[in-house]
């Protein structure tokens, strides 16, 4: 009987198997934090789990697919793909919220195409890039979300979900672009813990124990503080159609608006049949007459419609046109677009105007009132805002148009605020360059200080520091300049690059200049520049002295008021007569370069008041400047007293060398 066969496998077939079962473990492994991730289902239970245990605001984020994008492209980090993920916002507390808001901070260079079941309050118009500070997202049109007791437990009055479509960068499976945390942005809530579960991404927001609740009589929300307020009242309200007021109001002491435009997106398909105090930029009812209002209004006369544009671009009227019976006669109206800081004058810090607003199915009964969304304005050199979704609010009052002692009430009322921005580099509206008595070069303006613009990088360095000047130099429009600039530099034996830097181009710059310092004060004087065609009328312009506030005295040739809030703050506007700021004007001569508009003070100041203060070492120049309330971009140096050491260290050896002398010549004559 033959013996049973052995078989003898050689250690090289054996290293060889075992390398292959751990490359195909690996090859099958997922790409997650976790290494050894809990497949869906388990995934699913501990959400579920969570979310029961939850006594609060639950949100989650759940990645649902991709798919590759065109271009293919060999480089994976530069290859994008079509997502789809969904965020939800569940109320599984005892209060109502209102007005959900969640930030998400992506992390992966994603583009949003669509956000179904909200908005993006900061993002712009779709397809947006995400922030890098964190994408806002806020209901609409569910914005605010019931508890399950009032509702019994009714899931489409206690959640909502976001449906988002987009597309990512360089995370190709089977790595999960997931964004780095989600938070509730509500008012007195916090997100103590974010948990990550593969492709799911969840927090338990609780009610913040420090947080104290400002008591209110009414359902809605209080309204809220900014920098720029909106109230869209709606006034009338009839079948099909309504009369909305709005209110633009300017709350800070510094900022103001110059020719401003307004626009925001209609979100039901509404349209604009006439207005009052304001009008639209474009006249066009084709929109309508082709689209789906035309189908529906079919003998309607739409040739008399204002606009029909789902994102209409509306302007205040001309002053002269105040009270045209048509379309004037609307208090705080008609002011050529021009809202000043309540510091300058109150009664123009506020707009108005009126319109007709015609709807759209399914909202024609006549209590379905909606606002618009995304609002954006903007104005002629003027601060930047950003603005946040409209909230209900309580109806607003009005004085009764009777006379009487008695208060008429809007049928339905939303508020939104927007605040300044701090402009980013390269994207300031204007410009502020530093000189003083004690060095004879002046540092303009910061390069590409306002944007590169047109100007051809290639040329010129956009990256590079100005080249100093001669204090006069500053009067010459930077085409100017190039050969001042040369010959200051050979002379001063500073250096000359191949490219010369690229110019400000700023519309309007400020050159503050240390203009003395003696025992008891010192002075500056203040010059702005208008480079533009554009004549600003009743400008206004603020600086901010940290140190040397205290001790601020006159300013001789500008109105100047002291501020505390912003704190340090002078606060500078014309004189009468002397309140407009003219634009470039032709030299005398032909061939002379052209000449700014230009308005000029000294102001003064006392050291008494400012204990220790040093103006030559800084302490005499501004941390801030502003013109129209827009802040302006400042030089990262001030002129030092380096030529004046220089000096006095010659003048130091001097005296030494001649005491010396005197020295040696009375040893000899005492010897002799």
């Amino acid at each position: 009987m033959k013996a049973p066969l052995k078989w003898v496998f050689p250690a090289r077939v054996v290293f060889t198997l075992v390398l292959l079962l751990l490359l195909c473990s690996a090859a099958f492994g997922q790409d997650y934090d976790d290494p050894f991730p809990p497949e869906p289902k388990e995934e699913k239970k501990k959400t579920l789990k969570a979310q029961d245990e939850c006594n609060g605001i639950f949100i989650s984020y759940t990645f649902i697919e991709r798919e590759k994008e065109y271009p293919h492209l060999k480089n994976a980090t530069a290859q994008s793909w079509a997502f789809k993920s969904q965020l939800s916002v569940l109320n599984t507390g005892t209060d109502e919220l209102k007005a959900w808001q969640v930030l998400a901070k992506f992390q992966h260079g994603e583009v949003l195409v669509s956000t179904g079941g909200a908005v993006i309050i900061d993002g712009g118009d779709l397809p947006a890039k995400v922030s890098k500070n964190g994408t806002l997202f806020a209901g609409y049109p569910m914005s605010d979300l019931k508890t399950a007791i009032e509702t019994a437990g009714d899931i489409n009055q206690i959640q909502a979900l976001v449906d988002i479509k987009g597309s990512v960068f360089g995370v190709k499976p089977p790595g999960i672009p997931m964004p780095k945390f989600i938070r509730l942005q509500n008012e007195g809530y916090e997100c103590p813990k974010i948990m990550m579960r593969g492709s799911v991404m969840y927090s338990c927001c609780v009610k913040d124990k420090k947080h104290k609740k400002k008591p209110t009589k009414t359902k809605f929300l209080p309204r809220r503080y900014g920098d720029l307020s909106f109230t869209y009242d709606v006034i009338r309200a009839y079948e099909g159609n309504y009369q909305a007021q709005v209110t633009i109001e300017n709350n800070h002491p510094l900022a103001r608006l110059d020719h401003w435009n307004l626009t925001w997106e209609w979100m039901r398909g509404e349209f604009i049949h006439s207005m009052r105090g304001a009008y639209t930029h474009r006249h066009d009812y084709s929109e309508c007459l082709y689209g789906p209002a035309g189908q529906y209004y079919k003998d309607f006369d739409f040739s008399q419609v204002m606009n029909c544009d789902r994102k209409p671009v509306i302007a205040d009227l001309p002053a002269d046109r105040v009270n045209d019976s048509q379309i004037g006669k609307i208090p705080f109206c008609c002011r050529n677009g021009t809202l000043l800081p309540p510091t300058m004058d109150p009664s123009k810090a506020r707009s108005i105007f009126q319109m007709t607003v015609y709807k759209m199915p399914p909202d024609m009964n006549r209590t379905a009132l909606s606002p618009p969304h995304r609002w954006k304005i903007s104005g002629v050199l003027n601060p930047t805002y950003k603005c946040g979704a409209p909230i209900r609010v309580e109806n607003t009052q009005f004085p009764d148009p009777s006379g009487l002692q008695a208060v008429s009430t809007a049928i339905a009322s939303w508020q939104l605020t927007c605040n300044m921005t701090k402009p980013k580099p390269k994207e300031a509206k204007c410009c502020v360059s530093f000189s003083a008595y004690y060095n004879e070069s002046a540092i303009p303006c910061n390069t590409c200080a306002c944007g590169c613009g047109d100007v051809n990088t290639n040329k010129c360095r956009a990256e590079a520091r100005p080249m100093l000047l001669p204090p006069e130099a500053l009067l010459v429009p930077f085409d100017n300049r190039t050969i001042v600039a040369k010959a200051w530099a050979k002379i001063k034996h500073y250096p000359i690059p191949a490219r010369l830097p690229c110019p400000d181009n700023c519309r309007v710059s400020i050159n503050w200049h240390l203009n003395s310092d003696y025992r008891d004060g010192w002075t500056a004087r203040m010059t702005i520049f208008n480079w533009g065609g554009t004549v600003f009328e009743d400008w206004s312009a603020a600086v901010q002295l940290k140190k040397a506030f205290p001790g601020f005295e006159a300013v001789y040739s500008f109105n100047g008021t002291r501020l505390t809030n912003p704190n340090n703050t002078i606060y500078l506007e014309g004189l009468k007569g002397l309140n407009y700021l003219m634009g470039e004007t032709n030299g005398s001569k032909p061939s002379d370069p052209r000449m700014p508009g230009k308005q000029q003070s000294v102001i003064s100041f006392k050291k008494k008041a400012s204990w220790g203060i040093h103006p030559s070492h800084g302490d005499g120049f501004p941390t801030k400047v502003f013109f129209n309330g827009a802040e302006c971009s400042l030089p990262p140096t001030i002129p030092t007293k380096a030529s004046s050491a220089n000096q006095a260290r010659v003048d130091s050896l001097l005296v030494f060398v001649i005491s010396m002398a005197t020295l040696v010549m009375l040893m000899d004559h005492l010897h002799w």
